[in-house]
């Protein structure tokens, strides 16, 4: 299916841009955040608490490498998919799946599990199928429209990052590259090729030879792998490609809309010149509305059954993709407390069985219950403005863990709507009583 990152860069002259904005190990794709942070207040209503995450220790170590590589699959999920992800949480490191809609049909169970685990999610069309695809842009929106509507039934996101099946290179022209952008999408393709679809039964040794084969003066390596198909020596490769950025430096980072796109130079093949644009009405009233989803510009209201949570739209906030809320008001509305120690800095919040530190200085949370002896760290986006401390709801729930939950935009509001499960309701009612 893809071709050579050597050989395209060769063909292309130079890659149009390289990612080079960092991010801390494990985070989650814009989309797949903003799904799990409307779903934290819910949490807080009902009282369920989630997992443990990696210590800001661990986080802090890794931020000192200004070296990344962001692993990513393509064509899943598959019938390797199981393993690659068995893999990564044996080593401890994020990837970014491009998915298929017919494929994430099939296996819902696998969408929900790369999402759960800290992965990121993007868009790889519906059925891979270049003749529907390149024919006009029209059909390409169709399949990147359903496809996000099938990853949205299974798990409430909406996945801004798209991948082109085969890379945009002899595939898009300017009209696919601008209207994706002006929808609001991030397209990405990639600098580094495994070489696992070039041909059949490519040996593990060489798809981890041109996994690691990072060009020169790159600090930021995007891999090209699949996941899906006839792939298993790709499974076998993994664990070497992994030592190899382990051993070198570099840190483990998920993709996320707000990156600077990897993306090849416009060069359509001489069968797509002949591909009309869409016409202007057309780009009105799917393109231009398809990009106001991405903006936050309304209020939220969070369902759970019979309990209704509304933040204005003035009480949240977007920067970088990344939802910020005031703390005091935050918890206020929610029903907890919140303390300010001076001499040290920092915001505790306390809520049900909860606390939680805010430390603005050094831009951790640290949460335990009343209960647990050790408290879990995580590195958090916290910013202090003029009095206000802002945090991001997402860098909590990568502590509580997300449940079932549905999101839409609606012309006037978000609108979340959570289906706890009993355990969580029987909690909420235990603390109701006391």
């Amino acid at each position: 299916m893809a071709q050579g990152s050597r050989e395209m860069m060769q063909r292309n002259g130079q890659l149009e841009g390289q990612q080079t904005l960092s991010h801390s190990c494990g985070r989650i794709r814009f989309w797949q955040r903003l799904s799990m942070w409307f779903s934290l207040a819910v949490l807080l209503l009902t009282g369920l608490l989630g997992a443990g995450v990696p210590s800001a220790a661990a986080s802090a170590q890794s931020n000192k490498s200004d070296k990344v590589v962001y692993l990513s699959f393509d064509d899943g999920p598959g019938k390797h998919t199981t393993e690659v992800l068995d893999i990564l949480r044996g080593a401890k490191v994020p990837a970014t799946f491009f998915v298929l809609g017919e494929h994430a049909e099939r296996r819902p169970g696998l969408i929900k599990r790369i999402t759960s685990e800290g992965h990121a999610i993007g868009n790889h069309t519906y059925n891979h199928d270049y003749k529907e695809l390149y024919r006009d842009f029209q059909t390409f929106w169709q399949q990147i429209k359903r496809t996000e509507d099938i990853i949205n039934n299974i798990v409430g996101i909406r996945p801004a990052l798209v991948r082109a099946p085969g890379g945009t290179y002899g595939h898009f022209d300017h009209t696919y590259f601008d209207l994706l952008k002006k929808a609001g999408y991030a397209v990405m393709d990639w600098n580094v090729d495994s070489g696992d679809s070039k041909r059949k039964n490519v040996p593990s040794s060489e798809i981890a030879a041109h996994a690691t084969d990072v060009p020169a003066g790159t600090s930021s390596a995007v891999v090209l792998m699949h996941d899906g198909g006839a792939h298993a020596e790709t499974v076998k490769a993994l664990p070497d490609i992994i030592r190899y950025y382990q051993q070198e430096g570099y840190r483990f980072e998920v993709m996320q809309a707000s990156d600077k796109p990897v993306q090849f130079q416009v060069k359509p093949a001489a069968k797509y010149k002949s591909r009309q644009s869409p016409a202007s009405s057309w780009v009105a009233k799917h393109v231009n509305q398809n990009a106001e989803q991405w903006i936050a510009a309304k209020p939220l209201k969070i369902e759970l059954g019979y309990m209704t949570v509304e933040l204005n739209s003035d009480e949240y906030q977007f920067k970088d993709q990344t939802l910020l809320v005031p703390l005091r008001s935050y918890m206020n509305k929610l029903g907890g407390s919140i303390s300010w120690d001076q001499a040290s800095g920092t915001a505790t919040t306390w809520w049900k069985d909860r606390i939680v530190k805010i430390n603005p200085g050094v831009g951790t949370l640290t949460s335990k219950r009343l209960h647990d002896p050790e408290a879990r760290t995580v590195q958090a986006t916290i910013e202090s403005r003029e009095g206000t401390i802002w945090v991001s709801v997402g860098d909590l729930m990568q502590q509580l863990g997300a449940k079932q939950y549905t999101v839409q935009s609606k012309d006037s509001e978000w609108v979340l709507t959570i289906e706890p499960p009993w355990t969580s309701m029987e909690h909420r009612h235990f603390y109701s009583m006391i």
